[in-house]
């Protein structure tokens, strides 16, 4: 089986689940995320977005390809990128760590260790930039898959809360910890990473 991560940039973007490529529930704040999905733009708003933030700032995300197929991806930038943070009452992330806003693995292929291999490339590249953390935040009450992430799961992998909250902590992965995962983190990252399945509502926060 040859898996390949290969950083997203607008060529590999029409690999992404075409829900994820019209959702901005991340990369606008939440009154121009209304505004998008009602004047049918969202999808040009990703590809504007993505396309800022790799001038910018530099790769923002990795697609996830086992024997040329894409399988999976993960999307994570500065909070400085990423509006819809500055809505949750847990925030600002914190100014030495990166925000992972989204990320997932298709279903038929959870159970290979993707999900830790997804994580160490990222904490790699994040490392290398001078970043010593990821910061996400984490839904309480998910029960069902949307753009935010499992708290459960988050905090299976090694995530710490770091501002408690009844519905969305923040929670942070120091870097250095994930280089070092077992195969033991391989399950949970997988539940993680699988949780992320349709799109959202924009809802207030």
């Amino acid at each position: 089986m040859g898996r390949r991560l290969v950083p997203l940039t607008l060529d590999n973007l029409p690999d992404l689940p075409q829900r994820c490529r019209s959702c901005v529930f991340w990369e606008l704040d939440p009154v121009s995320g209304q505004a998008a999905v009602k004047a049918g733009t969202p999808e040009l708003e990703k590809e504007g977005w993505i396309s800022a933030v790799l001038l910018e700032w530099g790769s923002c995300g990795r697609v996830v390809y086992v024997d040329d197929v894409p399988v999976g991806f993960v999307l994570y930038a500065p909070p400085a990128y990423v509006p819809r943070s500055l809505s949750f009452p847990t925030s600002p992330v914190s100014p030495d760590a990166v925000q992972l806003m989204t990320a997932w693995i298709q279903p038929n292929y959870q159970g290979q260790g993707l999900g830790r291999v997804i994580v160490q490339t990222v904490a790699k590249d994040l490392l290398r930039r001078g970043f010593k953390a990821i910061e996400s935040f984490g839904d309480a009450q998910w029960k069902e898959p949307s753009c935010l992430l499992p708290a459960d799961h988050l905090l299976a992998v090694g995530f710490k809360t770091v501002r408690t909250h009844p519905s969305y902590p923040r929670m942070r992965l120091e870097l250095r910890t994930t280089l070092s995962w077992k195969e033991d983190v391989e399950m949970a990252l997988d539940r993680l990473l699988g949780a992320v399945q349709k799109e959202p509502a924009l809802r207030p926060l």
